[in-house]
């Protein structure tokens, strides 16, 4: 079995879409800009740059996402990406990154504090204060 994972940090380009598949599966699409800044050690000079990833959230997560996901949120999503390549409106070949994601988690709510929605159901509790004492 070959299976990756990919883990982002980043925020909301716009508010998320959801829609119902005939199935009844639901499907929520959103746009996440993942933000890199690093400073050139010769130049001195600082560089930005932005990778924008379309992600995917189905059923649950999805109507979750939905539901709590606005424009400018920031978010982790863990999940697996696939390049896609397309031609843009200017004729020239481009890709995108589309991201479809098992785990989203968010972060920066009102009061600081992160919530989560998960692909499957669990939550993790803190180390107990005498995990030392464990004997392996």
């Amino acid at each position: 079995m070959t299976w990756h994972q990919t883990i982002i940090v980043g925020n909301l380009g716009s508010d998320p879409e959801l829609r119902y598949l005939q199935s009844g599966a639901a499907v929520c699409s959103f746009n996440v800009a993942v933000n890199e800044s690093w400073t050139d050690r010769q130049s001195n000079e600082r560089h930005d740059k932005t990778t924008w990833y379309r992600v995917s959230a189905w059923n649950q997560l999805g109507e979750t996402c939905n539901q709590y996901l606005a424009k400018g949120r920031q978010v982790m999503i863990i999940g697996t990406v696939e390049a896609r390549g397309y031609v843009n409106n200017a004729g020239e070949a481009a890709a995108s990154l589309e991201l479809r994601a098992r785990d989203v988690r968010f972060l920066g709510g009102r009061d600081g504090a992160t919530s989560g929605g998960r692909g499957d159901s669990g939550n993790f509790a803190p180390p107990p204060d005498d995990v030392g004492d464990i004997p392996f």
